[in-house]
């Protein structure tokens, strides 16, 4: 499939998880070249790093490139690598951290490091490629959101505010740089599996405790990372060449109901 053809992508976290599974999507998708911009090269799910294992599947070529999204300069390079590629087309900001917290135990060094990797990061990311993506004419930013960004969750309140941030953020973007050919959207994940943290050791109490969160979801499943990929797969693409300024719930219908 050639929805991306040509197309060269900056992923921001791509080692893992969801990023994985998003740069593999564009490859899958006939994307030129995808730059995995990552702390760490190895994904946390073990395997083959990302980038060697879309240059061994496919004809997309992939280059990895250390990104620290609360550094400009790590950011900037990782655009830089596009050049190789002729220049970005696409950026994904999805580099994030998320735990969950008692509000009056939270000091205000965590509540800055949730919000420089998760907002700050994403605004310096689309400057640093929004400023190449004017002068090539347009192209697509994706902002990898939450649930959590479009109402509040008392257990998460730090990671509430930073993707509440990144959604008007998104909007805000799509405003500013529509007219020069820039769209700009967000995709709320729900309960995605490699997201997961603090499930029972026990097997058994595992299982109890994901029995009661699909329960809740209509699709009756977690997400999986691929879920995710297809809809920014999606947004980055000419399918969705009239769509900017909007958020894409990928949840199992679990908000459409609350």
């Amino acid at each position: 499939m050639t929805l991306l053809d040509g197309q060269t992508a900056v992923v921001t976290g791509g080692s893992s998880g969801i990023g994985r599974g998003i740069a593999r999507s564009f490859a899958d998708h006939g994307a030129a070249a995808v730059v995995v911009a990552d702390v760490r090269e190895a994904p946390k799910e073990e395997g083959d790093p990302t980038h060697e294992l879309i240059e061994s599947e496919t004809d997309t070529a992939a280059v990895f490139s250390h990104c620290d999204v609360t550094k400009r300069e790590d950011l900037e390079a990782a655009v830089d690598a596009c050049e190789e590629f002729g220049g970005i087309d696409v950026l994904v900001n999805n580099a994030g951290i998320w735990h969950a917290e008692d509000f009056f135990d939270v000091t205000e060094s965590e509540f800055r490091e949730m919000l420089d990797i998760n907002l700050t990061g994403a605004y310096v990311g689309s400057q640093v490629a929004g400023e190449r993506l004017v002068e090539n004419g347009g192209g697509a930013i994706v902002n990898i959101s939450s649930i959590a960004g479009l109402f509040g969750n008392g257990d998460w309140p730090t990671y509430s505010a930073s993707k509440g941030g990144l959604t008007t953020l998104t909007y805000s973007l799509a405003h500013k740089l529509g007219p020069h050919g820039v769209r700009v959207n967000a995709v709320h994940p729900g309960g995605i599996q490699t997201m997961i943290g603090g499930q029972p050791d026990d097997p058994e109490a595992a299982q109890e405790q994901a029995e009661q969160f699909t329960q809740m979801v209509p699709l009756g499943r977690y997400g999986q990372p691929s879920d995710v990929a297809g809809a920014v797969t999606f947004l980055a693409s000419d399918l969705a060449s009239y769509v900017t300024g909007e958020s894409l719930v990928v949840d199992g219908g679990w908000t459409s109901w609350r």
